[in-house]
């Protein structure tokens, strides 16, 4: 389980650097469009469809690897006053609900890339396929993310969830 457990780290790495990358380009492209506007009298047609298209990724991206490195939006009120079977139980639980919403990401938005892979984005001239298709690959990391959870609740012991 350590090679897998790497090589998930690695994808998880991977994420959050590609997001971070393209935060800063798309923070880039903003500011070349502000600059286009009201310097130079004269907006980049593609800067704002560029930024959208980034942030389609960057954002997905980080959310899938939120879900392997728990930095991801919880509520955890009830779980943290609960030990034991009680707190194994909510967690399998959560874990599995996410790993439900990646499966519906894979199959959704890999319907969704795919019916509109014909249709070409006009200011990039490149398909908008490419738009909707961080929805599947974000799904499958957090599928396999939630997968990886579920597996270390049941086979590692934890000793302070267990008094």
């Amino acid at each position: 389980m350590s090679i897998i457990t790497t090589l998930l780290s690695g994808f998880s790495r991977a994420a959050i650097a590609f997001a971070a990358a393209g935060l800063v380009v798309m923070t880039v492209i903003t500011g070349w469009q502000i600059y286009g506007r009201y310097i130079l009298n004269d907006t980049p047609n593609w800067s704002e469809r560029s930024s959208i298209f980034l942030m389609n990724w960057y954002i997905l991206l980080a959310a899938a690897a939120g879900v392997r490195e728990q930095f991801h939006l919880g509520l955890v009120f009830f779980r943290e006053g609960t030990k034991g079977r009680t707190r194994l139980t909510i967690d399998t639980i959560v874990h599995l609900l996410v790993g439900s919403f990646g499966i519906a990401m894979v199959i959704f938005g890999s319907r969704l890339a795919i019916a509109t892979w014909t249709h070409t984005i006009p200011t990039l001239g490149i398909s908008n396929g490419w738009s909707y298709l961080p929805v599947p690959i974000a799904g499958v990391l957090i599928t396999i993310f939630s997968l990886e959870h579920l597996y270390r609740l049941f086979t590692v012991a934890n000793p302070k969830d267990a008094e």
